[in-house]
């Protein structure tokens, strides 16, 4: 029988673990489907997904690669159909020509900005990011041994940066610079001046750029720029986005990123030690999606806006909230600062006194203090609710 002593080196984990950090909204969901099994009612803000079924269209292309056989191991880059038509609508909206031999498929955009950025960056590297923002960079970065610089985004900018604090951020180390646009959880978007700006910076200081654009095709106004369109960055930046987001297939697992082409053998090559492919039968439901008809996607963005405009509306009627309008994504952040609370306590409070459940800005990193973020991806009948329980619990405060 082993000593206590074996058993504990038997059980140790490596020390790099404690580098990667948990995507809080499951935390949140687990803690309220807990609340749900005891019989309490849940009205979910916190999951950041659409709440529309994958177009039948695309579902059918499934099942039919699944019917003839495509379920096999492929190209560890992606399928070259798929490729190829992933080159051509980049092309396309970002206004520079791609080739297939530089685009990646992936099973979500998550292990491409994983693969992408442990691909770039070791020890003494430093990046900088967006802060607030999603958590999988600062793992990513901090897994890799390089060191995440935040730089904040400005409520009063509409979440944009501050260039000069930006270039503050930026020291001899600085190799990479880390973009999100629609972003989350703000939902601000990137102007093109700033992205002018950023592109110089990134030329001046010969930097490479990752720019996350999974909410490329949500937004309520003018279309997001990209800064791979820019003059000179498409060799210096690599894109990521996917089919999560614009065609409701969270649980499909299918991205995509096109980066500079000495960058594809290092990344295909932990795709193929980690993950070898993404299922044949997936890709193909990607290809339908991005060649078939798009009316349920442009139906889904009217929706949403509808129902942007009705959580924001009712956030900003409930006194100790100020909301500004998001302009991407399917996010509200609301400043919640007024209430003398911070994030975790407010949205702990929300959770258990009100049955809604929402995510603590500081979720997104300490910059996220004073705010919360919700989700209003989900019916009409639950935003209202939801407005209604905070509103009750937070006029006790």
């Amino acid at each position: 029988m082993p000593s206590a002593r074996e058993s504990s080196a038997h059980a140790r984990v490596s020390s790099r673990i404690d580098r990667l950090a948990a995507d809080s909204a499951f935390v949140v969901l687990a803690r309220a489907q807990a609340l749900e099994a005891r019989g309490i009612d849940v009205v979910h803000l916190e999951i950041g997904e659409p709440c529309f079924d994958t177009p039948e269209n695309v579902r059918q292309a499934c099942n039919r690669a699944v019917q003839d056989g495509l379920s096999r191991y492929c190209n560890s880059q992606g399928i070259l159909s798929l490729r190829n038509e992933i080159a051509r609508e980049v092309s396309a909206t970002r206004g520079v020509e791609v080739s297939s031999d530089r685009v990646i498929v992936g099973p979500g955009a998550k292990p491409l900005i994983f693969f992408a950025i442990l691909s770039l960056l070791e020890a003494g590297d430093e990046a900088v990011y967006p802060a607030p923002l999603f958590p999988v960079f600062q793992s990513a970065i901090g897994f890799a041994g390089a060191t995440a610089v935040p730089v904040p985004l400005r409520e009063e900018l509409d979440f944009r940066f501050d260039i000069e604090e930006l270039r503050a951020r930026i020291t001899p180390r600085t190799r990479l610079i880390v973009l999100n646009s629609p972003h989350n959880p703000t939902g601000g978007v990137l102007a093109g001046e700033d992205l002018e700006e950023i592109a110089r910076i990134a030329l001046e200081r010969d930097l490479l750029i990752l720019s996350d654009e999974i909410y490329d095709h949500m937004y309520y106004g003018e279309p997001p720029a990209s800064i791979f369109g820019f003059e000179g960055m498409h060799d210096r930046t690599v894109l990521v986005t996917g089919f999560s987001k614009t065609y409701a297939m969270t649980g499909w697992r299918l991205g995509y990123a096109v980066m500079p082409g000495w960058l594809v053998e290092p990344v295909v090559r932990l795709i193929n030690s980690s993950i070898s492919c993404t299922p044949h039968f997936v890709q193909m439901a990607g290809l339908e999606a991005l060649t078939g008809p798009q009316t349920d996607s442009v139906e889904m963005m009217r929706t949403l806006r509808e129902r942007r405009d009705l959580m924001i509306q009712g956030l900003n009627g409930i006194p100790g909230f100020s909301c500004r309008v998001p302009r991407g994504a399917f996010y509200a952040f609301p400043n919640v600062r007024s209430f003398g609370l911070t994030s975790s306590e407010l949205a702990a409070l929300l959770l258990d006194e009100g049955g809604v459940a929402t995510l603590p800005g500081t979720a997104f990193g300490p910059e996220g203090e004073g705010y919360l973020r919700m989700c209003f991806s989900t019916s009409v009948e639950s935003i209202r609710e939801a407005l209604a329980r905070i509103g009750s619990v937070t006029s006790r405060l």
